[in-house]
């Protein structure tokens, strides 16, 4: 089966209703973001960082995933497919994908600040004083502004495999993640699926100008019935 490498950022997941990770001003839901995405802002006030948080995935409980999250699912009837999201959502898993990766962490789990690969699921409120087993204060898991992206080598070896690269929800302007457009390989079919595209198509490159929760689906029925 040949591997499709989708790429997704907040567009896809705006159409639940979590909204995307910052309005045009610069604020997210009124805060600066590097006063609760940042270590800066984690060192200065962390009970303010955890209240951003703690709303985030109040709000993540109550949506769930939609027809694009659900056509990717479908995908695997035909295909190898792996995700590779900037979301800390985790709406492609609960639409039933199986292989998706998180460059930017997960919403529903925390860490601990004292050893950062002790990683435990979390889906209450975390607050100041709840400490992990060595005593340390427990902080989301979430990759924050100055941070290293701890699985972008994965997600470049994943990109270097693919067949087939669909992009969707995500303008590809932020790096790294921009930067893994460039570990596809040559002349492969890539899908740039957005409404206000801000690329240009070419002989490899297409363009669906419509929103996730229909163009998705559009898309995975042409794959599913070329893979036929």
């Amino acid at each position: 089966m040949k591997n499709i490498v989708v790429l997704t950022g907040a567009g896809i997941s705006a159409e639940s209703g979590i909204k995307t990770f910052r309005d045009v001003d610069g604020l997210w839901e009124g805060h600066n973001v590097m006063d609760v995405a940042s270590p800066e802002g984690w060192a200065r006030d962390q009970e303010n960082v955890l209240n951003f948080y703690n709303l985030r995935r109040k709000q993540l409980l109550e949506v769930e995933p939609n027809a694009a999250h659900n056509a990717l699912r479908d995908l695997e009837e035909k295909y190898n497919v792996h995700i590779i999201t900037q979301n800390i959502d985790d709406l492609h898993e609960r639409a039933g994908s199986s292989n998706v990766t998180h460059l930017h962490g997960e919403l529903l789990k925390v860490r601990s600040t004292f050893d950062e690969d002790l990683v435990m699921d979390w889906k209450t409120d975390l607050n100041v004083g709840d400490f992990c087993e060595f005593n340390h204060q427990l902080r989301p898991h979430v990759v924050w502004f100055g941070e290293p992206v701890p699985k972008l080598q994965h997600a470049i070896e994943i990109t270097e495999e693919a067949d087939i690269l669909i992009i969707v929800g995500t303008s590809m302007q932020v790096y790294p993640a921009a930067a893994l457009l460039d570990f596809s390989p040559a002349k492969i079919p890539i899908y740039f699926i957005d409404p206000n595209p801000a690329v240009y198509p070419s002989k490899y490159l297409e363009i669906i100008k419509e929103k996730a929760a229909l163009g998705v689906p559009e898309l995975s029925k042409r794959l599913l019935a070329e893979a036929e």
